[in-house]
């Protein structure tokens, strides 16, 4: 199986996202996860889930300014970019 290039866009159920993007990354794909939407709420963010990005070597990025400071923040032209030269993108 050759190696894909996934998107993985969290809109609303930003852990599941998580999730999946870690997980995709046993298969040897690159993975990239991007949170667009409402911020994160503060009771929802647990370490063990952000632990399983770093394992898999998935920087979480955003396009919503608010969210800027938990995760690296990109231009609406960088996802664009994304999606474009993505092999599989991936809506949760």
């Amino acid at each position: 199986m050759s190696e894909k290039k996934i998107l993985v866009l969290s809109r609303s159920l930003h852990l599941e996202a998580v999730r999946v993007a870690a997980g995709l990354t046993i298969a040897g794909h690159t993975v990239r996860l991007i949170f667009l939407g409402a911020p994160l709420p503060e009771d929802s963010i647990n370490p063990e889930h952000f632990e399983l990005l770093e394992l898999s070597d998935i920087e979480p990025e955003t396009i919503n300014k608010k969210m800027g400071k938990e995760f690296k923040l990109i231009e609406s032209s960088e996802l664009i970019h994304s999606l474009e030269h993505s092999d599989h993108v991936i809506n949760i």
